[in-house]
């Protein structure tokens, strides 16, 4: 979508003259757009990529509401929301991490070794950890014990193997992961679910200010709000999470650290089932080379 129909699309939904339009095309689900309005507001423009995206941009909208009772810090404001085009005045400050589009390089905003940053991370999560679940199922979220998130990804990779297939090393992967009890939680907690630096807004001083794109937000394992910070910060600053999560009342279990690291690297699961459920061509190919590699 180009500059003049995205003002076209906006002005349908009572969003007048945009200017200075930017586009940032790294989103999955959604193309992302940045504007300034006739009044000099900022703007994010979210179009998405598909036509049956109306039961996540609604289910998504459930929880910034919860979001906004639940945390201090800022959450997305959605002004104007429809299954075509959802657009909320820009937050506060830039992502913790970004990629150039052309080169693909990572821009970091903090120190990948900053201490205030995992202080400031840990005090988030706890926060938004110890939301209660009666309060999550009442704004509409799912609800998985451990043994059904297990139970998921056992039927996750049932239906890549079926529709995709997969290399015998990382199936065996993958099972040693889902049948080794000892390394799941005993209990779920409210998640982000796509958690990473890239969906953390921090200021100058490397603390958080925001949290984005909440559209996997869920009842669940809480080792999917840290695996993305492995991924990115690497094992030392996990256990660094860790231990300022613990020591601030965080829920933990022994496993933790271990069980994050098999979460992080069974990832390739995850945007299988996503490409499956796309059924868009490029998502599906790179998939199957991620799963038979």
């Amino acid at each position: 979508m180009n500059e003049n129909e995205i003002r076209t699309l906006a002005g349908k939904h009572g969003l007048h003259g945009l200017e200075e339009i930017n586009f940032n095309q790294i989103g999955l689900d959604f193309q992302v757009a940045f504007a300034k309005d006739q009044d000099g507001v900022n703007w994010v423009l979210r179009i998405p990529r598909r036509t049956d995206m109306l039961a996540q941009i609604q289910h998504e909208s459930k929880i910034l509401a919860l979001m906004k009772q639940r945390l201090q810090l800022s959450v997305p404001d959605w002004k104007h929301v429809s299954s075509e085009f959802v657009a909320y005045p820009l937050l506060k400050n830039a992502p913790a991490i970004a990629v150039d589009e052309r080169t693909h390089q990572v821009i970091w905003k903090v120190d990948p070794k900053s201490k205030k940053f995992i202080s400031s991370l840990a005090a988030m999560l706890v926060e938004l950890h110890k939301t209660p679940t009666e309060a999550a199922i009442a704004a509409g979220l799912s609800h998985l014990s451990p043994e059904q998130v297990r139970a998921a990804i056992a039927e996750d990779l049932e239906r890549v193997k079926i529709e995709l297939g997969i290399s015998a090393q990382k199936e065996r992967q993958l099972q040693a992961w889902i049948n080794n009890e000892s390394l799941w939680p005993p209990f779920s907690v409210l998640v982000h679910g796509d958690l990473y630096a890239g969906h953390i807004l921090v200021g100058k001083d490397e603390l958080i200010t925001g949290v984005i794109d909440w559209s996997e937000a869920k009842v669940s394992d809480p080792s999917l709000d840290f695996a993305g910070h492995l991924t990115v910060f690497g094992e030392e600053s996990l256990r660094d999470l860790i231990y300022e999560y613990q020591n601030r009342g965080g829920a933990t279990w022994p496993a933790l650290f271990d069980h994050t690291k098999e979460r992080a690297s069974a990832s390739f699961l995850s945007f299988a089932i996503f490409a499956l459920n796309s059924k868009h061509e490029g998502y599906i190919n790179a998939a199957k080379s991620q799963l038979l590699e």
